[in-house]
């Protein structure tokens, strides 16, 4: 017996064997019905839904009742076995997939009563994947005024979700399919969870990657996999991969598909049965899932949706890869032109039917994220649970925090699935610059005089400077390419910095949200200058609050700043590039001060480097070329 109630009951459904109670134990099941119609809320109750299941004879039996809201007198009771039989449409047991005729319906849809919350409760997931933990968000949590919990799929052997439908799928498969071997086709966590299946179960497979595939990736799937797994590289693209799984397919191997397949979906659904029976006395208003052909999507919804129906599901996608959102938009499965790629992992053209029929039914609403509010829910997961989240491992978390500050919510319970964690790490490098979302870049026109440059940076002065750049240009006025990290707990400082700069006649614009300046600009500014009498020198300093201002203090001198670049690159020592304009009569003075500085420095005047790149002419201190 399978039997939705009320969230203070949920437990039960985790104590009851639903394949004992066959045919036999009726008497039993129909006093257990009786009890929970009796026991629930009597007023202002959510639709619930009793279910009961028959064994016999002629298969498998599956019934629904709505019991809606009602008084204690309205004397709604529920049906008899045999009345729900009378009305109820046989399902083939022994079938693993569908089809027209046997496709699994979904509970709470409007069409007859569905099979996926037996599937979900009955997956066999555990002998490969490990229950994780719904760990608490304590910063997330006080930032965003509500209560934050991490559904940690990040832990699992394959450090991502995918083992769980994968080893379903692999499980339910007959002895003659396991024999013939499986195929699969996947660059990321799907071949990993498929590898480790196969081996568990002694299963030949063959998994077909991209020729791109980065190393790490194709060794990480034949670790997982040992001799059974066979790493065909073919392809330059997913597509072309994806073909030549199929010709093994058709050869007799049994596909597992990455999302699309009823099994696989139900094995990802055990998440929303971890996530609900962790909740059982807690209150829970949301669950943010990422999405990229929508089989976790797919699964938490089919289970959450028939067992605690008031919880909202949400479905978040990168921007750039929104195929659900396109589709359940278009109310029909569409193909995207093409898909971006720094979400790799949910990085998909076109989602599968079966996930579209059951995410069009059950799933409350979906949310796109940019790049950047990607690489902050990476910084955000870090700073509460120690992790480096792969970019769609992260997307849970950076819909959410969209998700509050766009509707204002506070003083609610949400969990975010973290999906993964299988981060390549030259990537690591763009994701800190693009992480900090407190941070903002301005493009600033000062005078081009002694003591301008001071005087800019006082006023920005003691606010964080991550990035400051300029180089020379003319003799009336210079561009200064900055970035810093206004205080956050002083309302609107951002915009009072800006008011001071005008008060002073700086001219300043606010490119931080300009992708190109963000992408390619700030490592550009500047390029090649005439200017007289340059010399190059590199400092270093220990990096402290203050220490660049510590720095520009020390560096008051009346020859003109005809260059400077600085980067808070999170190192132990800050690195500055300076151009001085040093007529050869004052070498000695030069050479006095630099002595007196008490800061490690090189001379780059003759680096090939900045010849190249940054001089024009020989500005050997004699000419103006």
């Amino acid at each position: 017996i399978s039997h939705i109630f009320s969230n203070r009951l949920i437990a039960s459904i985790f104590n009851f064997n639903c394949r004992a109670l066959v045919s036999g134990q009726k008497r039993r099941a129909s006093v257990l019905a009786k009890f929970y119609h009796n026991t629930l809320p009597k007023k202002g109750v959510l639709p619930q839904t009793v279910q009961y299941h028959d064994e016999s004879k002629h298969g498998r039996f599956m019934s629904t009742k709505r019991i809606s809201n009602y008084d204690e007198d309205c004397g709604d009771k529920p049906l008899s076995l045999q009345e729900e039989r009378n009305h109820s449409p046989a399902i083939d047991k022994e079938s693993t997939m569908y089809n027209a005729k046997t496709k699994p319906r979904i509970f709470n849809s409007k069409e007859d009563a569905a099979d996926y919350l037996g599937k979900i409760l009955n997956a066999k997931v555990y002998e490969a994947a490990i229950p994780t933990k719904l760990q608490r968000a304590v910063n997330l949590s006080a930032n965003l005024g509500n209560d934050i919990f991490l559904k940690r799929e990040d832990t699992q052997p394959v450090f991502s979700f995918k083992i769980r439908g994968a080893y379903n799928k692999l499980a339910h498969l007959s002895e003659e399919e396991l024999s013939q071997g499986i195929v699969a086709c996947s660059a990321g966590n799907h071949a990993q969870g498929v590898a480790l299946s196969a081996r568990m179960l002694s299963c030949k497979a063959v998994i077909v990657m991209p020729l791109a595939t980065p190393s790490i990736k194709v060794s990480a799937v034949r670790s997982h996999g040992g001799d059974t797994v066979e790493v065909r590289l073919f392809g330059n693209n997913y597509d072309e991969a994806a073909a030549e799984a199929k010709r093994f397919a058709d050869e007799g191997m049994t596909m597992v598909h990455p999302f699309n397949d009823p099994l696989v979906i139900a094995g990802q659904g055990t998440i929303g049965a971890e996530i609900l029976r962790d909740c059982v006395s807690r209150r829970l208003d949301y669950i943010f899932v990422c999405c990229g052909g929508g089989g976790m999507l797919a699964g938490i919804a089919a289970y959450v949706k028939q067992v605690r129906p008031s919880v909202k599901v949400i479905g978040v996608e990168a921007a750039d890869a929104a195929g659900m959102t396109a589709s359940l938009k278009e109310g029909k499965v569409v193909t995207l032109d093409h898909v971006g790629l720094f979400a790799d992992g949910a990085a998909v053209k076109t989602i599968g039917d079966e996930t579209f029929r059951i995410c069009e039914q059950l799933v409350d609403e979906m949310i796109t994220v940019n790049t950047d509010q990607i690489c902050d829910a990476i910084k955000q997961s870090y700073n509460d649970a120690r992790v480096v989240l792969e970019p769609a491992g992260a997307l849970g978390i950076a819909g959410m925090k969209k998700y509050v500050e766009k509707h204002g919510i506070k003083g609610e319970t949400m969990v975010a699935i973290t999906s993964g964690a299988n981060m390549d790490f030259d990537r690591l490098r763009f994701v800190s610059e693009r992480a900090d979302a407190s941070e903002r870049l301005l493009a600033i026109t000062i005078p081009e005089r002694p003591g301008s440059f001071r005087q800019l940076y006082d006023i920005i002065w003691p606010r964080n400077v991550t990035e400051f750049s300029y180089r020379y240009d003319n003799d009336q006025e210079a561009n200064i390419l900055i970035s810093f990290q206004p205080v956050m707990n002083v309302e609107d400082d951002f915009k009072n910095v800006l008011d001071e700069l005008h008060e002073n006649d700086f001219n300043c614009h606010d490119i931080s949200r300009n992708m190109v300046a963000k992408t390619h600009i700030r490592h550009m500014a500047g390029g090649r200058a005439v200017v007289p009498h340059e010399r190059l020198f590199r400092f270093n300093f220990p990096e402290s609050p203050g220490a660049l201002q510590r720095f520009l203090s020390s560096l008051d001198v009346t020859w003109n700043v005809s260059l400077f670049h600085y980067r808070n690159h999170g190192d132990d020592y800050g690195r500055v590039l300076v151009g001085l304009q040093v007529p050869e009569k004052c070498d000695g003075n030069l050479k006095r001060f630099l002595q007196s500085l008490d800061y490690k420095y090189e001379e780059e005047t003759d680096n090939l480097a900045y010849r190249t790149f940054l001089r024009n002419g020989n500005n050997n201190g004699n000419n103006n070329n």
